[in-house]
């Protein structure tokens, strides 16, 4: 093997104390690039300065094809390296500070100078419509609606989830006439923010393999998921896609007691809110709707008071029980907020995704309630309650 070996030795050099006082582990941490489809003759650089401790106590020597082999290649905290065959490598990595070492080895694939990476695609599409069927059209990520409908007040929670189908049967081997994509070559990543492998890739681990599989259990969010490609001559390719869950959960023609003691009648509805910009798991806004007749059919009224018509409200409290927003202020005239009978009163409590934001000035996200409230002596009948959640 011709090799070309640069030398950047660096265990001499001060650099500066962290001021923390405490001895730093000897531990031996590299990388290099390129990390992937690697062709035999390229120039490889190698770098320790992940290394610790990180005070210019430490010696660095290299061994970029061990195979039981304690030949020292290069030392210093950088060196580069060119691989002329194809092949599988051990490289390894011996630091030490002169009374304590450690050893690192990791995997490198050097592909022939003639092998050609593949492309890796992720079939995109969106449900044919919302739950109120609505036509969606969406061309550059997956969009899928969970259309609860019918739940029962015995379940006032929304814990529906949705299995995701992931396709990458369009992807290409590279060259196509001497190299294919084998049956265990497509990585899907569920998790872009955990190195489940620890190779110091955090995007191409393998929660699911399989040209297409199902990602199943996936509840109401916003998602970024990676799909890694390797061919037969271990070129890879990978690419990342952003998932979209909304939520649609309807409750129809139930009721809601009256007003006794002075203690309002009240029903609550648990949902999960995800807002969080470091994932990317953020929710543009959740939407609660209530109709109900504004006269109960069955009431007796008292004199002097307007105890038959109906005024029930919806309140939102965050996982810290405070209270958010309500429906208090809308006028029994003004109750006619979409599609709604002259004889009803339909009232619409929007949260923008600033009520949910990790700030100190806003209501955070977490385990949200939504609470249906009457006020009144009488019991009332609701025709629906909605709860809706939009991450796209």
């Amino acid at each position: 093997m011709a090799a070309l070996m640069t030398l950047a030795s660096l265990s001499g050099c001060i650099f500066e104390d962290d001021g923390g006082g405490q001895t730093e582990d000897v531990l031996a941490v590299f990388k290099f690039s390129p990390s992937t489809n690697i062709k035999a003759g390229t120039t490889v650089t190698f770098d320790a300065s992940d290394s610790t401790p990180s005070d210019g106590s430490l010696t660095y020597r290299w061994n970029f094809d061990s195979e039981g082999s304690i030949d020292i290649d290069a030392t210093g905290r950088t060196a580069t390296w060119s691989f002329d065959e194809a092949k599988t490598y051990q490289i390894r990595l011996e630091v030490s500070n002169g009374q304590e070492t450690s050893e690192q080895t990791r995997e490198l694939k050097v592909a022939p100078e003639s092998a050609e990476p593949p492309e890796a695609v992720i079939r995109q599409y969106a449900d044919g419509e919302d739950c109120e069927d609505e036509t969606i059209d969406e061309d550059r990520s997956i969009l899928v609606w969970i259309c609860a409908r019918d739940k029962s007040t015995t379940d006032r929670s929304v814990t529906e989830s949705v299995t995701i189908e992931l396709d990458a049967s369009d992807s290409e081997p590279g060259d196509a006439s001497s190299q294919y994509i084998p049956t265990d070559g497509y990585r899907w990543d569920l998790n872009l923010d955990e190195d489940k492998d620890n190779d110091g890739d955090s995007e191409n681990d393998d929660d699911l393999v399989g040209e297409t599989v199902q990602w199943t259990n996936v509840q109401p969010g916003e998602y970024e998921i990676g799909l890694t490609v390797t061919n037969s001559v271990d070129m890879t390719d990978s690419v990342t896609i952003k998932v979209y869950v909304n939520y649609a959960g309807y409750w129809n023609d139930f009721e809601i007691g009256g007003n006794t003691s002075g203690n309002p009648a009240t029903l609550d509805f648990d949902t999960l809110i995800n807002y969080n910009k470091e994932s990317g798991n953020t929710i543009v806004k959740a939407v609660m709707e209530l109709e109900y007749p504004q006269d109960d059919d069955d009431c007796t009224p008292i004199p002097g008071s307007n105890n038959c018509r109906a005024e029930v409200n919806i309140f939102a409290y965050n996982e810290e029980d405070e209270e958010a927003d309500n429906t208090t202020d809308i006028e029994l005239d003004a109750r006619d907020d979409g599609d709604c009978d002259s004889d009803q009163d339909c009232v619409h409590l929007r949260l923008s995704s600033y009520l949910f934001s990790d700030t100190d000035s806003t209501y955070g996200d977490g385990e949200w309630t939504m609470t249906v409230q009457n006020e009144r002596v009488n019991d009332f009948v609701i025709d629906q309650f909605v709860i809706r959640l939009y991450y796209k």
